[in-house]
């Protein structure tokens, strides 16, 4: 299944639906688009919206107050009031357009649908954010903007640099906000995963679950000097105020930091069972050996790691280590930490395809990759709330592309085989208390 989440999400509004129904029938006369279709299609097309949407206005005001200077003896609700002007959104652009105004006969002003939807930034902030993480710089936004016609341009505003800038951090810090405040009391957690990424001599850790059907959800992130048990804690606590689910049973697979493995079992306690990143494993211990050496073993370790026996494959690895203990202590004291929780998914029960994604944080690391990527194009950073904006906005732009995890058809008996673990463990769940963090 592949979803498309906007980072910043555009709500379909009920204003919007009653357009749907106007009695429109809209016409104009070629002479009044004529320069435009001169310029191309795209500017013929929009300077002819601009035309209809007129004509949709002076439909709905019609609808509702009745034709202009028509003689209404009874029950006249409203009058026509001339026109103003107003700011529309058209592309990555405010355009400036004449509309009609209308008042009640108690004097109020009219409020038009029409109005409302053609002129919400929704669309303008969506445009900004998405041309931002795709690497245009603020000062480019002008460059980059639909060809829409010389005389729409004379009438547009909102591309300058300064413009641009305030729409982004706006967008951002919406979108900020609707992931730290993610319910996730609906979702059905089985595997969460923990990772973090530095930003200008900060770390941040961030969070990504996946459910019980396969899909993957950013949920979080968290920021501080550096990758300590403090720091993940919070988050953690802030997920499970947020209705994180984990008493069941939850599978933290980590990149093996001793910090995350503290932090996770201070907040889930004994309801957790930790998985090691094998991939980091097999680095770690190639970072400790001779090159040439290195690949040999990394090629054993790799086929030792897919093992599907967890008992088979933990006894070859501890044989391995001890074949380098004599001339590769270092090494074989590296294979040796954290061994079992290499093994755990394996142990719990997993098909091969979804151990591709159980076993390892790919899945956190591909997202990371694209917070990063976009993180990494700017070039002074403010503050650590700039910081946090940026990230969560990588996070958002990498979950529009996700797709369910490979093999996800056996996550249902994944899932039951770890709850039944936990549950036959009979060990109270901690209770956490996320402001005592």
């Amino acid at each position: 299944m592949n979803k498309k989440v906007p980072v910043v999400s555009v709500a379909r509004t009920p204003e919007a639906d009653q357009l749907a129904n106007l009695p429109l029938e809209a016409s104009f006369a070629l002479a009044e688009v004529a320069d435009a279709m001169r310029e191309g299609l795209l500017a013929f097309a929009s300077a002819t919206g601009l035309v209809v949407m007129r004509q949709m206005m002076e439909t709905e005001l019609a609808e509702r107050i009745g034709p202009k200077h028509a003689k209404i003896a009874e029950g006249r609700t409203g009058h026509w009031h001339g026109t103003t002007k107003g700011p529309v959104v058209l592309g990555g652009r405010l355009v400036t357009v004449e509309r009609p105004r209308a008042r009640t006969t108690r004097g109020e002003e009219i409020t038009l649908d029409s109005w409302k939807v053609f002129s919400s930034a929704d669309l303008l902030n969506a445009l900004v954010v998405e041309r931002m993480l795709a690497g245009v710089a603020t000062r480019r936004h002008q460059d980059v903007a639909e060809p829409v016609g010389t005389e729409i341009d004379k009438r547009s505003r909102s591309t300058s640099k300064s413009a641009v800038s305030r729409r982004f951090v706006a967008a951002t810090e919406k979108a900020l906000a609707d992931l730290m405040a993610r319910n996730l009391a609906g979702l059905d957690v089985a595997v969460l995963m923990i990772d973090g990424l530095e930003v200008a001599g900060q770390c941040c850790v961030v969070a990504l679950v996946i459910t019980a059907e396969g899909l993957k959800v950013p949920v979080g992130l968290w920021l501080g000097d550096t990758e300590n048990k403090t720091v993940v804690t919070s988050l953690l606590a802030d997920l499970v105020s947020r209705g994180l689910g984990f008493e069941q049973g939850i599978l933290c697979v980590i990149d093996g930091a001793k910090a995350l493995a503290a932090g996770i079992k201070k907040v889930f306690g004994e309801s957790a069972r930790l998985q090691r990143c094998t991939i980091h494993k097999r680095r770690n211990l190639s970072d400790h050996l001779p090159k040439d050496l290195a690949r040999t073993i990394d090629a054993r370790l790799r086929v030792i790691f897919a093992q599907p026996d967890p008992t088979k494959g933990l006894e070859a690895a501890k044989r391995l280590a001890a074949e380098l203990e004599a001339d590769h202590p270092d090494a074989a004291a590296s294979l040796r930490e954290g061994l079992e929780e290499m093994f755990t998914a394996r142990r719990i029960g997993v098909t091969v395809s979804l151990a591709k994604n159980l076993t390892n944080t790919n899945c956190i690391e591909s997202m990371i990759s694209v917070a990063r990527r976009t993180t990494g194009r700017v070039t002074r950073w403010k503050d650590g709330s700039m910081k946090k904006r940026w990230i969560a906005a990588g996070m958002l732009e990498a979950e529009r592309s996700f797709r369910r995890i490979k093999g996800y058809t056996a996550m249902p008996k994944f899932v039951e085989a770890l709850r039944r673990e936990i549950a036959s463990s009979a060990v109270t769940p901690v209770n956490y208390d996320h402001q005592a963090a």
